[in-house]
């Protein structure tokens, strides 16, 4: 089944807004430079290990303290409220539980390449807009 092209770039223009969003979000926290590193991996984080291993992943990264926040669980949040709000018509802050135990093996795929479409838009923004590794801030 294929998207008419005007929803198809209305799609498009969403999942370029959200990223945006995203990295003006994390733009000015202490954690800018290691959220656009994260960002510019995950789409191979995703196609090595799967969408459900990389939201693991980055979510056992996360601060042990409940209100702190960093580059990691930042964006595995940023990346589950994508997702689900594209799947399920609701953001949620983490994925991994409708992956584990409800998504069908073809809402999986899905999720999956709307997860790596929505990486594409973050990596470019990310590559533009943060700061990266040794460079002057």
């Amino acid at each position: 089944m294929s998207i008419p092209q005007s929803r198809q770039r209305i799609l498009e223009q969403q999942r370029a807004a959200f990223a945006w969003q995203c990295v003006q979000a994390v733009q000015r926290t202490d954690f800018a430079s290691e959220y656009g590193q994260l960002a510019r991996e995950a789409a191979s984080l995703v196609q090595m290990h799967g969408l459900g291993q990389t939201l693991a992943f980055l979510m056992s990264k996360k601060p042990k303290k409940l209100e702190e926040v960093n580059a990691y669980l930042q964006l595995a949040r940023d990346l589950s409220r994508w997702v689900s709000q594209q799947l399920l018509g609701t953001p949620r802050d983490d994925l991994r539980e409708w992956i584990v135990r409800q998504a069908s093996v073809a809402e999986y795929r899905r999720a999956t390449l709307e997860a790596l479409a929505f990486l594409a838009w973050l990596k470019r923004f990310a590559e533009a807009e943060l700061v990266k590794e040794g460079a002057d801030a």
